[in-house]
């Protein structure tokens, strides 16, 4: 697999292109669990620039229609591709979209919170994630956010454990996701994309995505123009797919040096073209 190279390698160009941001949220736009100042200002400043800022996360539904709602955002896709929100707000109406009917995650729900269960057991110091009250589709178990934090070898165990039950699980850099579905990131984006904006694949050359981790993978495989923040170099050889580039700063600092960057091609190109 080709290493990323330094996003100052990127053709300006391309980065002036760009019309679509999609970006992970933990360890991407946040550090050590909080949103930096300079990260939502970054999202600001895209949106101004009429750019939209898409996250595409792990986090639960309860989360996801707080952050459609109340960030600089066009729309959010949670729980790893299994919904997205997107709030009208000339209309003032949130717009909730569901991967998987109610009857059949509710038929899931018990079969997935044993698998947590068993998971647990099976790896000492993981605990449930504290966000699990909020969340409709998935199981999360904690190994790095308030529980440990343990090794990255620990979460892959537990991830064994729902692969055993015949649930997905993904590994994020904090928790490990699991679901009864066939969905992901991708699959959550491309249903956004269809539905909201344009098909994914027409505008494809007008997308980045953001990311950190292996849960990040179905997103960098599918969009060319695809970034890791810093701290995604000492996970690359567990990443099915890579970024294409790589920023210098870790977190929220990486993302806030990508939309500068981005912002800065924009202004260039049009300085040119007014030449």
């Amino acid at each position: 697999m080709p290493a990323p190279l330094p996003l100052s390698d990127a053709p300006p160009q391309r980065l002036a292109a760009l019309r679509y941001v999609l970006t992970d949220i933990d360890d991407t736009l946040t550090e050590e669990g909080r949103l930096p100042a300079l990260a939502y200002a970054a999202m600001e400043a895209l949106s101004v620039a009429g750019i939209a800022v898409i996250p595409v996360t792990g986090r639960p539904a309860g989360w996801c229609d707080a952050i459609a709602r109340q960030w600089p955002v066009t729309a959010v896709v949670g729980e790893n591709g299994a919904l997205w929100y997107a709030e009208d707000r000339q209309a003032r109406r949130m717009l909730r979209w569901q991967a998987q009917g109610e009857a059949a995650r509710l038929a899931n729900r018990d079969r997935l919170m044993a698998l947590a269960d068993r998971a647990m057991a099976a790896v000492p110091g993981s605990a449930l994630s504290a966000d699990q009250p909020f969340r409709l589709f998935d199981a999360a178990v904690d190994f790095a956010e308030d529980a440990g934090p343990l090794p990255l070898e620990a979460a892959h165990r537990i991830a064994a454990v729902f692969e055993a039950g015949g649930a997905q699980a993904k590994v994020s850099s904090i928790h490990v996701n699991a679901w009864f579905g066939g969905w992901d990131k991708r699959s959550g984006i491309e249903n956004l994309f269809a539905a909201r904006l344009a098909p994914l694949a027409s505008v494809i050359g007008q997308v980045a995505f953001l990311g950190d981790s292996p849960n990040d993978a179905p997103l960098f495989a599918a969009v060319p123009f695809s970034v890791g923040v810093a701290n995604v170099v000492p996970h690359l050889d567990s990443i099915a797919a890579a970024p294409a580039y790589v920023t210098r700063a870790p977190g929220g600092r990486g993302f806030a040096e990508f939309a500068e960057g981005l912002l800065a091609a924009r202004n260039t190109t049009t300085e040119e073209n007014a030449a």
